[in-house]
């Protein structure tokens, strides 16, 4: 991947493919936003290739003759890395590299696992985009990235005599996989039970577009210190805090890892336990930056990875942030008129805040339910069970028993509904 050690001085060519039914525009758009994933990956970009193509090639993607070129026009360059904006199949990266061994390429999901790499503090988030990175460069090993138990610290067995070192490594990956997807199975377990705990809470969970805000939104709200960096995927770990709207109105809130387009399956994947947060909300903020060109492009991508997740019949409000960076006061109507329920704020600035506050208090209302229910004395722990996470509007003592009217979120009065039952 990208070398830290020479990450200044790796000049990189960005190449993207017009397929049917695609403008130039929209490959240079694509192509605007692999440079900002290229350059928060260290990158230094000196050129960008788009190439029309009626079918796609299965051997080098763009056809020979162009493959030829752009090796060529790399070297002339001195370009040590190409970064394709499309997916490349392993058979056509091993192609690649059999052609020029001085030449690295990378497709945009093998540019995404790098930046991960990068980012991931905290002992779960590595453990995540190892696997996904580990699963992504299995089928892709060439002799670009041998010798991995150098890296792996001698996982597994040692080498029969005859193995050649590729052999090797993909033996150390497989290992390593399992090892990896054991320890995300006993992560996964930890976070059901933080769940379990947190069962009565009303749960509102942050998502969006890499890079609109979630984070700095997240910190003007809660006031908690979460780290806030101007780049693409500052942050990959989930954040949950407490946020009182009203006195009787408490939500947890969570911040989790940005949306990009054709975010890597496999990252989607091993980042299930994280996501995770975002299934089991009460409500979904969807949060887009209402001063970029590509906000139609990037609620597509959050509505199809919501829908991949399976959590796009949550409710969700829409926040149109960075309403600060726009002069034009038309264009914010425009954008008003274009998502009409929308909520128009300013994370950075704190503006209209309050207005975000009235909404999401306005969804827990929706959520609410208001039951009675009645107790006979010898069940004194269920009588307790039921008061929990509730506001209990009235509490009757009579001859026979507690009358309790109480109030909460649909999913903790079916819980208790459950338990009484």
């Amino acid at each position: 991947m990208i070398e830290r050690d020479n990450v200044e001085k790796e000049k990189a060519l960005l190449v993207g493919v017009i397929q049917q039914g695609m403008t130039e525009a929209i490959i240079h758009e694509h192509l605007d936003e692999l440079e900002l994933l290229a350059d928060t990956a260290g990158a230094e970009i000196v050129g960008r290739i788009t190439q029309r193509v009626s079918k796609i090639d299965a051997a080098t993607f763009i056809g020979k003759g162009k493959a030829d070129e752009l090796l060529k026009q790399a070297q002339e360059l001195g370009v040590k890395l190409i970064l394709f904006d499309d997916e490349l199949s392993p058979g056509q990266i091993k192609n690649y590299h059999k052609i020029s061994e001085n030449v690295k390429v990378l497709d945009r999901s093998g540019l995404i696992l790098d930046i991960f790499q990068k980012h991931a503090k905290t002992k779960e988030a590595q453990t995540q985009v190892d696997l996904a990175y580990l699963e992504y460069l299995l089928p892709r090993l060439t002799r670009q990235w041998t010798h991995l138990e150098r890296q792996m610290g001698g996982i597994g067995t040692r080498a029969g005599m005859g193995e050649t070192q590729i052999e090797i490594d993909r033996r150390l990956i497989r290992t390593r996989i399992t090892k990896l997807k054991k320890e995300l199975r006993r992560i996964e377990k930890e976070r059901d039970i933080q769940s379990y705990r947190r069962r009565s809470e009303f749960r509102v969970s942050l998502v969006g577009y890499t890079n609109a805000g979630k984070s700095t939104l997240f910190k003007a709200l809660t006031g908690s210190d979460v780290y806030i960096q101007d780049q693409l995927f500052a942050t990959l770990d989930t954040t949950v805090r407490k946020l009182k709207l009203d006195e009787s109105h408490p939500i947890l809130l969570s911040d989790t890892v940005g949306f990009i387009r054709k975010l890597p399956h496999n990252l989607v994947a091993s980042f299930k336990s994280t996501l995770k947060e975002v299934l089991e909300a009460d409500l979904i903020l969807v949060m887009l930056d209402i001063s970029s060109s590509q906000i139609e492009d990037h609620i597509q991508t959050i509505d199809e990875v919501l829908k991949e997740m399976g959590a796009h019949e949550i409710p969700q409000i829409l926040v149109l942030n960075k309403v600060d960076l726009i002069c034009d006061g038309n264009m914010v109507e425009s954008r008003q008129r274009e998502f009409p329920d929308s909520v128009t704020i300013s994370a950075q600035r704190h503006l209209r805040l309050s207005e975000l506050r009235s909404r999401i208090l306005g969804k827990m209302e929706e959520n609410f339910q208001t039951i009675d229910l009645e107790f006979s004395y010898d069940r004194g722990r269920t009588i307790a069970q039921a008061q929990e996470g509730v506001e209990v509007l009235k509490r009757e003592y009579e001859e026979n028993g507690v009358k309790l009217r109480i109030r909460g979120s649909r999913s903790r009065i079916n819980q208790i509904l459950s338990a009484v039952d």
